[in-house]
This record gives C-alpha cells, structure tokens and sequence, in this order.
C-alpha cells in the first residue's frame, strides 16, 4: 500500500522536524513500501538513505493480513487481542510476545551499531507501541494503551542504566528539545 496524499505530507512534516536535530547517522525502516515512503523524506532531509531492516516489520497477522478492522473487530478473538494480547497469536502468524521480541532485538542490533549516535527507525503502530512498552517496563498486555499516531515521533535514549523514554506520539512543531545537550 502507498501512502495517501496525506500521508506524504505527513512524511515531509516530520522529516523537517528531524532534520532540525543533531546529526543523524542513520534511517532505517520496515521493508514495507508505505514506511519506506516514509522513511525517504527523512532520509533526504538528513542526508541520509533508507535502509531497510525486516526487524522492524509490522507484526504478521497471518490470516489476519488484508482483513477489513470492521469485520476483525466481530470476531470473538479480537477481545483477547485487544485485553490480553500476550496470550494470542495470529492464526498463521506470530503471536504478540514475538513482535516484541523481535522489534526489541532489531533497536537493540542498530542500536549498538550506532552506538553514541542519533538513529531513526521507521515502523508501525503495534511494532513501535511494543518498542515503547518494553522502554518503559509496561507489560505487552498494557501495550494496548500506548498511542501511536500516523508520522508522530517517539524517542528512546539507552545509557548504562538502560533504555529512557524521552517522548511518546509526539506531533509537536519542534523536536529541538530531544537534541542532546
């Protein structure tokens, strides 16, 4: 799926917010086209290129993928997806637990890569509540409460003493108050 009109504005919006921080070594993104479209303008606007990373996919909802969300939401399933989503998996697909486990493994991997620098990963709703989840020490059954918004920036910064959330679903402005001091 390409992203919508819309969605390429919103690109553009949150690349020029980026660009206003300090160096950034790296954009990274889920091989699928809408974050890579995504991804282009911040890459761009960093002097950077996208690469892809298939750590940072979206979760595989296996027979799920393409479903209608209205006819998803009839199903008696999607209660535990929504309230205890640590003890499902997608029919076909992974189960929650290992979202996480993977999306948490692929930060980890660029992370130390680009150790002492500034990185950008482009994900997906569920992926990046799971990163965000996991930051902040919340149980992925409570990751459900975390809301992430089409182009917002969420900004986690990993010392000695682990991993500290700096934002959550930011659409502000300006991100120069996450530039390091």
């Amino acid at each position: 799926m390409h992203l919508s009109e819309r969605g390429r504005e919103q690109a553009h919006e949150v690349a020029a917010r980026l660009a206003e921080l300090t160096t950034i070594s790296a954009v990274y993104a889920s091989p699928l086209e809408r974050t890579r479209e995504t991804a282009a303008p911040i890459a761009a606007a960093t002097g950077q290129r996208v690469v892809a990373d298939r750590g940072l996919l979206e979760c595989d909802f296996g027979d799920w993928t393409g479903a209608e969300l209205r006819r998803l939401m009839k199903k008696p399933e999607w209660a535990t997806v929504q309230q205890a989503p640590s003890t499902f998996r997608f029919p076909g697909g992974e189960s929650f637990p290992e979202m996480q486990h993977r999306m948490v493994s692929a930060v980890d991997r660029l992370r130390v890569a680009h150790a002492g620098s500034t990185i950008v990963c482009v994900s997906h709703a569920d992926t990046i509540k799971a990163i965000v989840a996991h930051a902040l020490g919340t149980p992925i059954d409570l990751f459900q409460r975390i809301v992430i918004s089409p182009c917002s920036v969420s900004a986690i910064a990993w010392g000695g003493g682990g991993p500290v959330v700096l934002t959550v679903n930011s659409t502000a402005r300006s991100l120069t108050e996450l530039a390091p001091s």
